[in-house]
């Protein structure tokens, strides 16, 4: 029996793939067990191969995990084009339609030796039991349940309550495919015990409590929480789903979406709420951030509250539209001419989505500025269990307002001691200033002064020091006199800490950060965690290492420190992580040996 178990699918649209994954996911939830999905789809409109991997544990996981326990392909064609993302090791036990003609001889998977492979006539039994071949995802799960053992009885409450709104008849033959599934399993047994540790399963009490929702859509419900009352945006994949559920559920709280014309109208309409004292947002990826730039940079100079979530996916231009990566944190952090600063945060797991937009919310709100939060398709677009949210812990901040005394003589920029000057919103008599791209003096006239300038640049970036010094927003994790340092953010980290605990459990000695605030660097919080670290790895997922490379602008980072980086749609695994801490730790050890004199 195992405690852990990834199971990953692959076919062509239409197959129910994903839907096959979330029935197993939500069985496994309601069933108790913590789980999470990820998935990825070619980049065509309609039609085009997608894919799914669920990870299923008695324990907390923080990663989608490594190499496939269970791999299920419909086609081969479809499932050898996820190569990394679905990744076939000696341990994977595959399963493959034998209507392809594919044999076990025949396996297109070099250089690999599956530990079991079986050709199952997925097609024909799907046909023979619900008369079309359309309920071959129910099939499959029934295969997946008698293999496993994951929550009978949940999967086929979750696919009655999908299909039975759609007729008797149609659930009956899922049904009917879901049980052809079962006895086939029962018939022909695994040669590898794939079964699931039992654990006791939930009162409803309970199941009520656990939380099983996706990236985007806790994001857009943190939002509503921290007071959002305006979004304004244009859909782009994988961000659309935040817009999607504002625009279901913001109107119920005072709030407002409007799906603008562009990617630029989106942002100048939050831009312009903000302005009319709104908590206001967008949402966008990569491709859309590229249109938003010049709209932040006055949201900058006028010193506007705003949050601007960018689901990262591979770029340039329209890149890999629905592949994870994370390489726009060049774009994030430095997108905009002129001396410009915006904080930039990330999440690394579904629940740190909610945290975060929560923080990012406040943070906009305090400084007066632009926040930009760079999710991920990996994180944004994946299921997972979360714990139940207890929101008495979150204090919500609204922006500082000018006193009746301010209001007299009312300075919209007065240059305060913290940089933060209190705000104004039209209507309030006595603070009707000019916001505008132009620079401005203290009063919000326009000036072409140096000295002026000088002084405004001063200020905008003053008051963004005590955010650097918040420790809360960088999360440090083993022992803190380790002599090897991990790095990471974002989708990474949840892959770094399971390579942090596989390492411990050898007997590495390694130490991890994990940045929330990815910008502006806290350069005394690291060089903290830096201090005595002899060799390390900065982890993360774009081609050039963007966070290891920002680092050394501003930190003295060890020089025995290195960059361990990859393009996208090619996801790291905590093993992967670990074979280089094990590389680190030998080369350390030889640096001893070389230092310490021979023995005479």
């Amino acid at each position: 029996m195992t405690a852990d178990i990834v199971i990953g699918m692959a076919g062509s649209g239409g197959d129910g793939i994903v839907s096959a994954g979330e029935s197993l996911i939500n069985a496994a939830a309601r069933a108790g067990y913590h789980a999470l999905m990820t998935k990825s789809f070619g980049p065509q409109i309609r039609g085009g191969e997608s894919s799914c991997r669920v990870r299923i544990a008695t324990s907390r996981t923080h990663s989608p995990g490594g190499a496939l326990d269970l791999a299920v392909a419909l086609n081969w064609e479809d499932f050898l084009k996820f190569g990394s993302e679905l990744k076939v090791a000696g341990r994977t036990v595959v399963i493959w339609d034998s209507a392809t003609g594919v044999t076990k001889d025949t396996l297109p998977l070099p250089g690999v030796k599956p530990a079991d492979a079986l050709a199952v006539p997925l097609t024909e039994l799907t046909r023979a039991a619900a008369g079309t071949d359309k309920a071959k995802n129910s099939l499959v799960l029934g295969l997946l349940s008698g293999w496993t053992g994951i929550a009978q009885e949940a999967i086929l409450e979750g696919l009655k309550k999908r299909y039975i709104k759609k007729g008797e008849e149609l659930w009956a033959a899922n049904e009917r495919a879901f049980a052809a599934g079962l006895s086939y399993a029962k018939e022909h047994p695994l040669s590898v015990d794939l079964r699931l540790e039992q654990i006791a399963r939930p009162t409803d009490a309970q199941s009520k409590g656990k939380i099983l929702t996706d990236g985007n859509d806790i994001t857009a419900a943190a939002a509503i929480f921290a007071g959002c009352q305006f979004f304004g945006g244009y859909p782009i994949t994988p961000s659309t789903e935040i817009m999607q559920f504002l625009a279901r559920e913001i109107w119920k709280y005072g709030g407002t979406v409007l799906q603008a014309e562009d990617e630029i109208a989106g942002v100048a309409a939050a831009v312009g709420a903000s302005f009319a004292g709104k908590k206001s947002m967008t949402a966008t990826s990569g491709p859309g951030m590229d249109l938003k730039t010049e709209v932040l940079g006055l949201a900058s100079i006028a010193e506007l509250p705003l949050v601007l979530v960018n689901v990262q996916r591979g770029g340039p231009s329209t890149g890999l539209p629905t592949k994870a990566e994370q390489g726009d944190l060049y774009q994030a952090c430095f997108s905009g001419h002129g001396d410009v600063l915006r904080p930039v945060l990330a999440p690394t797991c579904v629940a740190d989505c909610f945290d975060v937009t929560v923080e990012a919310f406040n943070i906009a709100e305090t400084y007066q500025t632009p926040v930009i939060i760079l999710s991920a398709q990996e994180i944004a677009q994946r299921k997972e269990t979360v714990d139940p949210i207890d929101t008495s812990r979150y204090q919500i901040v609204s922006r500082q307002a000018p006193t009746e005394a301010e209001l007299l003589d009312y300075k919209r920029f007065r240059n305060t001691e913290s940089g933060v000057s209190p705000i104004s919103r039209p209507g309030i008599q006595g603070g009707a200033y000019l916001a505008a791209g132009i620079e401005h003096n203290e009063a919000g006239d326009p000036s072409a002064s140096g000295a002026m300038h000088t002084l405004m640049n001063e200020k905008r970036f003053r008051k963004l020091r005590a955010l650097k010094q918040r420790e809360d927003l960088l999360l440090t994790e083993g022992d803190p006199m380790a002599p090897i340092a991990l790095v990471s953010w974002g989708s990474s980290a949840g892959i770094c800490r399971e390579a942090m605990q596989l390492a411990n459990a050898k007997g590495l000695r390694v130490k991890l950060l994990v940045p929330l605030l990815v910008y502006p660097i806290a350069e005394d919080a690291y060089a903290r965690f830096f201090q005595g670290v002899q060799a390390g790895l900065v982890v993360e997922q774009s081609f050039q290492g963007q966070l290891y490379r920002i680092l050394r602008m501003y930190v003295d980072v060890p020089s025995s420190v290195h960059s361990m980086c990859r393009s996208g749609a090619n996801p790291f695994q905590p093993a992967e992580v670990l074979a280089r801490l094990q590389e680190v730790a030998l080369t350390l050890q030889g640096r001893v040996s070389n230092a310490t004199p021979a023995q005479e």
